[in-house]
Formats: C-alpha cells, structure tokens, sequence
C-alpha cells in the first residue's frame, strides 16, 4: 500500500538560508512518525509547505497516492490535513465551541448558525477521541493542556485525517504530556495518521513508530523508534557524539540567601505561596520541582522583586531583601533567567542591545544619562558572541534568532554580571538537546565558581541530573527536601501529587 504522504525531493529556499534540501518523507496510514532535529534543522519549514503555509521551490507531495499542489491550508484542510501549530491559534475571548466553529459553522435555514448541531457534533468528536473539554468555556478559563485538546479537536472537527502536531509538548506539564500520548494512540486506533515535529528524543521514541532526523536541512536517517536511542539519535541529531554535562557534587559554602515563611497572593488573589521555607547556599544548586501551577512561577517571581511578599522574609547575606525592587536585587548580585525569555528578558531589539539590559545607565556603555557609548557596547557584545557561541551579530534582530541562541544571549548576559546567585526558571523549555546541554554546563560552571542557583524545573530528568539538594512544591508548600543521589523519580512524583515518600 501507498504511503498516505509522500514528499520527494522538496527544497525550500529564504534568502540566505536553505531550510529543506531534497527532503524525501513518507507517512504511512495509521502510524505516528516523528521529526526529530535541532531547532532550525527544517522540521517546521517541511511540514508548513505540506501544510500550505510555504511553497517549495523543488519537489512534489503526493496524498493518497495522487500529486497535489497544495497553495494554502484551505486545500491542506479539503485533502484532511490539518496542522496544530506551537503558538495556539485560539481567541482568548471567545467559548471553546466558538473557536472550533470559526469559519467552518453549521447552518440552519441555510443562514443561521446552529449551534445545537455544532455542540452535538463537538461532543461526539470528544467522546470518541477521549477529548474531554467544556464547550461553553471560554478560552482564557482553561488551562495551557486544555487549550490544546481544543486545537485538536478543531482540526479534528474539520475532517482531519492526518494531523501535524509542532512541538506540542514544549508548554505541557509531564502530566498533560501523559494525557497528550494518550490522546495520540487513540487517534492512532481510530485511523488517524499523525507527524510529530520534536527535538526530545525520550518523546520520539515513547511515542512514535518511525522517527526521521533532520539535520540543517537535510534528512540524515529514518528509522523504527524500538531501534533507537538517546545516544543514537543525539549523534544523528547533532552530527557527532555530544558530551553531556556532568554534575560532581560539591561542598555547600555559606548562606547567601535564607527564606523564611514567604506568603504571597496569586494573580487572582488566591494564596500561592504558603509559609515557604528554605536556604541557599553558594556552591550549590537547588533544585525546586513541581507540577505546573504550584507556586513555582510566583517563587520566582517574589525572590527576583516581582511580586510582593504578604508575610515572612528573604534575607541576603543576613540582610533583610524582602519587596525590594528587581533594581535592587540586581546591584546586589542576583540575577535571573526567566521562564519566558521573549516576554520578560529579552526586548524586540538588536543581540547588542539586549546584552547591557540593566548595564545600559553604567559605566562603560554609557558616557553620560542621554548618550550612549556604542563602541564600548559593541566590543563587549563581540566579546560575548565569541564566548558564549552565539550565531547572530551584534546587530542580528532578537526575534529572527532561534530559542537556543536566545537563551544565550540571556545566559552571556546575566552570567557576564558575575551573579552571586541565579534565579533560574525552566532554563531550557523549548531547546534542543545541544542548547539544553549548553545551559546545563553553564549552570554547573556558575555554581563551581562559587554562585548559588536556583534550579526550577518542570523537567524531572533536569532537577535529578543538576541538583544538589531537591525542593518539592506542592500547593505552595515545599513539602520535603531530598537528596538526589537517594531519592528516586517514582518518589518525587508521589510528593508532587501531594503524597508521602
């Protein structure tokens, strides 16, 4: 039998870049099939031109056996295609039924929407693919996870037969990812034909039947998932054996921070964070883990002067810091690493720019309050390129690069403060293998120098891998502090559910 998707020979060329070289690809009826690589490696650009968003400039896309010039996703959609992509889609504003319905609504009288009919059809598809969700809900209500299922659904309820899911984990906690797998072998029981754009070789290879690897480009190897491996795929993925960082414990030194009964008000005014309590210590790296929505975000959120304290104290070096601005924290020697690197540290300017962020009043990037001293700005941003491996130039557009050479702008800056300690937040969402080791001996080397670091982490392998000591939050409590070297994953998950080890 025919593959269902045949892609043969497909380039696509932007200016400067070749993103996809006589890219061969097929999907069989029935299977989920990975595509693996680095961020950049071309994973998204194939799967946009399938999808309609990009044409190639060579090649040809067979469905079903038949050639099909596919021009925009409303062919994709009248082929069953259907894509979800990284960034949701969704309006915020609008019911989940809404959402689902737009553009494609059932009619009665030929003119009115019938909105009996949509929410029938809605909780059919639900039922059958085991994607509960609330119709009436209004998006912004829901959960990241949630949202999702909605894409799901919607492409689902436009016909879909093969569907493109693009990086759909990289916002997930381990328990949505759960449920997502979930979601992806009945969808495969059913018929469905699913391609799963990743670079996280463990979900390739939970989840997939074939994986093909692409590699600035180019494919460099498909292959039946129970015959790969971490190690394998890494060496497929990065072109050569990659040297994983390696933790060596060391000797706690003193005190720099000392927490003490923190209470704080969430967003919504409800209490998320409950009287916690613990100590940070140079040399070393503790590591805080929890489900999402625990109270990690606003821990952080409070230690880097983001968000008032309601009772209880953060002491730095025996010194009160409690409510002190981010300004502040930051002449001190405490800096931080973000969990959204667009929205809370890096601006939509050029890699020079965003490399003095909270230098930019001082001496020597700046010659007086209103003038800037640019050659000193540009020298120590070449510097910064060279040390830390960055692929732009000083006047390279943040936005235009890739999330791991952000996260390397972010990392040369802040480290480049000589930090005494680093609030770290999910320091690796959204990075290849190659960037995520990258962070990872960052971090190591910082803490070795003498720096204390904070670790929060929704990545379970990260926390064991790095840690030195391991928090575990639940409910805005940190509910025990273990060791990694004789606590086990089983372990922490149960005190992440709110159970007892």
């Amino acid at each position: 039998m025919a593959p269902i998707v045949e892609m043969r020979g497909i380039t696509k060329r932007f200016p400067g870049v070749v993103a996809n070289y006589k890219v061969d690809f097929e999907l069989e009826s029935g299977e989920i099939h990975g595509l693996l690589g680095e961020n950049g490696a071309g994973k998204t650009v194939l799967m946009s031109i399938l999808y309609g968003l990009h044409h190639p400039d060579e090649g040809k896309i067979s469905v079903r056996g038949k050639e099909r010039k596919i021009g925009n996703p409303f062919e994709a959609m009248a082929v069953g295609i259907g894509m979800v992509h990284q960034n949701f889609t969704l309006e915020p504003r609008l019911t989940v039924l809404e959402n689902m319905i737009l553009g494609n609504e059932p009619k009665k009288y030929g003119i009115l929407i019938d909105k009996k009919r949509a929410r029938q059809i809605i909780e059919e598809a639900s039922e059958r693919y085991g994607l509960s969700i609330d119709p009436g809900a209004r998006v912004f209500d829901i959960s990241v996870g949630e949202q999702q299922r909605v894409e799901v659904l919607k492409a689902l309820y436009r016909g879909t037969e093969i569907l493109i899911l693009d990086e759909p984990t990289g916002v997930l906690t381990d328990q949505e990812i759960d449920k997502l797998f979930e979601v992806m072998k009945n969808l495969k029981s059913q018929g469905k034909s699913i391609i799963l754009i990743t670079h996280k070789m463990e979900e390739a290879i939970a989840i997939c039947d074939r994986i093909t690897v692409l590699r600035k480009g180019r494919v460099v190897a498909t292959l039946d998932a129970k015959d790969a491996d971490r190690d394998k795929l890494a060496e497929l993925v990065i072109g050569k054996q990659i040297a994983y960082a390696v933790k060596e414990s060391k000797e706690a030194g003193e005190k720099l921070l000392d927490v003490n009964e923190l209470t704080a008000l969430g967003s919504f005014g409800r209490r998320a964070l409950d009287s916690v309590s613990f100590a940070l210590h140079r040399y070393e790296i503790l590591g805080i883990a929890g489900v999402g929505g625990n109270g990690q975000t606003e821990l952080v959120e409070v230690l880097t002067g983001l968000r008032k304290v309601d009772r209880g104290s953060v002491l730095f070096g025996g010194a009160s810091i409690t409510n002190r601005s981010p300004g502040e924290l930051f002449d001190l020697g405490i800096v931080h690493i973000p969990e959204d690197r667009l929205k809370r540290s890096l601006l939509a300017m050029s890699v020079e720019d965003n490399a003095i962020l909270g230098l930019h009043r001082k001496s020597p990037f700046a010659k007086s309050k209103l003038e800037q001293n640019h050659p000193a700005i540009t020298e120590h941003t070449k510097k910064m390129i060279k040390e830390f491996g960055i692929k732009a130039n000083p006047l390279s557009r943040v936005g235009t690069l890739s999330g791991g050479t952000q996260q390397r702008v972010i990392l040369a800056r802040e480290l480049g403060k000589k930090p005494l300690v680093i609030i770290a937040a999910q320091p690796t969402r959204g990075l290849d293998v190659a960037g995520a080791e990258y962070v990872h001996k960052q971090l190591i080397d910082a803490r070795d120098r003498g720096c204390a670091v904070l670790l929060v982490s929704m990545d379970l392998d990260e926390i064991m891998a790095l840690s030195d000591r391991i928090g575990v939050m639940f409910k805005g409590k940190i509910v025990a502090i273990k060791d990694p070297e004789t606590v086990t994953e089983r372990e922490l998950g149960r005190l992440m559910l709110g159970g007892r080890v």
